[in-house]
């Protein structure tokens, strides 16, 4: 699909380093991408930001606006609660964005359990979808080849039925954002026997193997999930999320050892071009960062919901994400998916 002119509502005041790596990093995002960007938050706030960025020469022309809102959901609040307390929240206000057609996306970096809530409130599910899921994309030791774990966090439990919605709905993003022509569908299990696992996974398998617009290959064990075998593996969000937080916590160390390793072998040579170059394309496949976040799959707009931890690049690598699904019109295929091809969800209860 061609580029088009996105507008992005980013959640200034989401993160633990909001709002001055959010402006920094939509700053970013602007210049490279091309976008629109709505900053929402408080404006004193921003402005004092960009401020700083126009200090670092960081400040293009282009198309920004600051989007008052009042108040967020801190990390401690229960989402549902909070969200009706403080209806002009900055998450609230960047979901009615989108809800209005002022925006095309949402990014934000605060509490995902409060965009997810918001997201559901304000835009609503896709038709056919009864559960949301967030996609993160991780690497895989075969180098350009990525793999898409949902839900990493969305949904604690999940029926048969909605592991499948998950698949289908992983089936298209594999497709049209990240490029794979034919991926492979599999189910985290504790084996690759069909009965193997619990109930509900020998039932999903099942529910899997019969639908003929979703590509399963088969269970993929804990083992499976970085080598490159599948190209989307979906779980349920309790252990999606645990498997992410560990996927993350290995790179970091193995970036880390590495680094001393090679300080301790290698102190003449470690300035050498083709060693940082190296070095520097390691960094890229290993960390999450270079993935900005994962797509908030199922709902009525595109939403993405990065790390609280997020910085400058991790932003714009979230802004590109969101303008993906923008331009292969992810929402768009799933819906026209779920047209053609209707579950018929008493059978899949």
């Amino acid at each position: 699909m061609g580029s088009t002119r996105a507008r992005i509502a980013i959640d200034a005041m989401g993160g633990d380093h909001a709002p001055a790596e959010i402006v920094a990093g939509a700053l970013k995002a602007q210049a490279e991408l091309g976008v629109e960007i709505l900053l929402v938050g408080d404006p004193q706030q921003i402005e004092d930001s960009l401020r700083e960025q126009d200090a670092l020469g960081r400040v293009c022309a282009g198309q920004l606006e600051i989007v008052a809102s009042e108040g967020t959901v801190e990390m401690h609040e229960e989402p549902l609660s909070a969200l009706k307390r403080k209806p002009k929240a900055s998450i609230n206000v960047a979901m009615n964005l989108v809800k209005q057609q002022q925006a095309d996306a949402v990014v934000s970096a605060g509490h995902s359990g409060a965009a997810m809530a918001a997201a559901l409130l304000r835009l609503g599910r896709l038709p056919g979808i009864d559960r949301p899921a967030i996609g993160a994309v991780l690497p895989t030791m075969v180098a350009g080849r990525a793999v898409l774990i949902l839900d990493v966090g969305a949904n604690v439990d999940c029926r048969p039925k909605f592991l499948e919605q998950f698949a289908a709905m992983g089936t298209i993003y594999s497709q049209y954002v990240l490029g794979v022509a034919e991926p492979r569908i599999g189910l985290l299990n504790i084996g690759e026997e069909p009965s193997k696992g619990n109930d509900a996974a020998v039932r999903t398998h099942q529910l899997l193997v019969d639908n003929p617009h979703i590509p399963f290959v088969g269970n993929a064990e804990g083992r499976d999930v970085l080598s490159g075998k599948f190209d989307v593996i979906v779980c349920d969000g309790f252990v999606g999320n645990v498997l992410l937080k560990f996927a993350e916590a290995v790179g970091e160390v193995v970036v880390q050892v590495l680094k001393e390793e090679l300080v301790k072998g290698l102190q003449h040579q470690i300035n050498d071009p083709l060693l940082q170059k190296s070095l520097q394309g390691f960094k890229q496949r290993v960390d999450h960062v270079e993935h900005g976040g994962g797509l908030l799959l199922g709902v009525a707009g595109v939403c993405i919901i990065s790390h609280g931890s997020s910085q400058a690049a991790s932003i714009a690598n979230a802004v590109r994400l969101a303008k993906g699904a923008i331009d292969n019109q992810v929402l768009e295929r799933i819906q026209s998916e779920y047209r053609q091809s209707p579950v018929e969800q008493e059978v899949r209860n």
